[in-house]
């Protein structure tokens, strides 16, 4: 097992928001965790494949306007 568990504290802090985003995801079951006991871990991989997963990837085309009369 070479995936490292974070704490909620600890997944919120590496996406930037507060915890309870992720508590929220978890209740939601839309991201996979572990529970240890009493306490509720994020394997990385995880949150790795959720910002993957909802990552919009920018337009490369470029738009050409009609000159407006």
């Amino acid at each position: 097992m070479t995936d490292r568990l974070l704490t909620v504290g600890q997944a919120a802090e590496l996406l930037g928001t507060s915890e309870r985003f992720p508590r929220r995801l978890i209740a939601e079951r839309r991201i996979a965790f572990v529970k240890v006991g009493r306490h509720v871990r994020i394997p990385e991989r995880a949150l790795e494949e959720f910002v993957d997963a909802h990552t919009v990837q920018p337009i490369t085309t470029r738009r050409r306007f009609a000159a407006v009369a």
